[in-house]
């Protein structure tokens, strides 16, 4: 993709996001997209919404498990920046027309207490890094349509990355732990949609540990001359499926001793 193409592109997907209304698959209008161009198109968007007044808070991870992957055919997770408007007190209500397609996901969040960057950083230096754990429901929407209807094909990776790897919101549960305090592969929640239960997993599901994605975003980011800042927000990678949120869905995410996290859709 030109330069003139990623800044349209993401212009139009800041659009989407302020409309409510969703565009065309950006694969589909440039099918020699890479992943290259996905990640210049994502941070041309992120600098767009710093321009209009937001904040980097902190990173996503996504498509951690082998489910995913296989689902969109690639090998590696993905990743994208938040900013302070997307981030929800536990137990608060989303307003009606806020998203366009809203899912949650459930999952481990970190804060970080130092800078990690590099492309040798270890689990090691994750967990010195690290402040504290806590839990969290990740929003996900699209501003990219999930399928074209004239063709039907469906969206890439490539849509996926340069739409902020799908990220629209992050809420944070109040219980804090030390990184090294727990088991993260063994944390776990349920997680209930109107007090129906939906989806169970455990850490276990990002890549084995958690910290370890937080280490292969670090190294990833490394590639770009970026870096995980002191006092962000990383969201490690979701251990269940996307739950679908429409209005009226009131979300709980019970991760036993660990914590619980809520979250309601009007």
């Amino acid at each position: 993709m030109t330069p003139e193409q990623i800044s349209a592109a993401a212009e139009a997907l800041f659009q989407a996001e302020e409309t409510g209304q969703q565009i065309g698959l950006l694969s589909l209008a440039h099918p020699g997209m890479t992943m290259d161009d996905a990640y210049a198109v994502q941070k041309a968007l992120v600098a767009r919404r710093i321009a209009a007044g937001r904040r980097v808070i902190g990173w996503k991870i996504g498509l951690t498990s082998k489910a995913m992957q296989a689902a969109l055919n690639i090998d590696i997770p993905d990743s994208g920046m938040m900013t302070d408007d997307m981030l929800f007190e536990s137990g608060a209500t989303v307003p009606r027309g806020r998203f366009i397609q809203p899912r949650v996901e459930a999952e481990i969040a970190f804060v970080m207490k130092a800078p990690l960057a590099g492309e040798n950083v270890t689990r090691a230096d994750v967990v010195a890094a690290t402040d504290y754990v806590a839990p969290a429901l990740e929003i996900l929407d699209t501003r990219i349509l999930r399928a074209d209807p004239a063709t039907g094909q469906t969206r890439k990776i490539f849509d996926t990355i340069a739409d902020n790897a799908a990220n629209a919101g992050i809420v944070m549960g109040a219980q804090r732990h030390a990184v090294d305090a727990v088991d993260l592969r063994w944390v776990g929640a349920i997680l209930s949609c109107n007090g129906e239960v939906e989806e169970t997993g455990l850490g276990a599901g990002v890549l084995n540990d958690p910290a370890l994605a937080v280490g292969w975003l670090a190294r990833r980011m490394a590639m770009y001359g970026q870096r995980i800042e002191a006092g962000q927000v990383i969201l490690s990678g979701s251990f269940i499926r996307p739950v679908e949120c429409p209005p009226g869905s009131s979300i709980a995410a019970d991760f036993g001793s660990f914590g619980q996290v809520a979250v309601n859709f009007a």
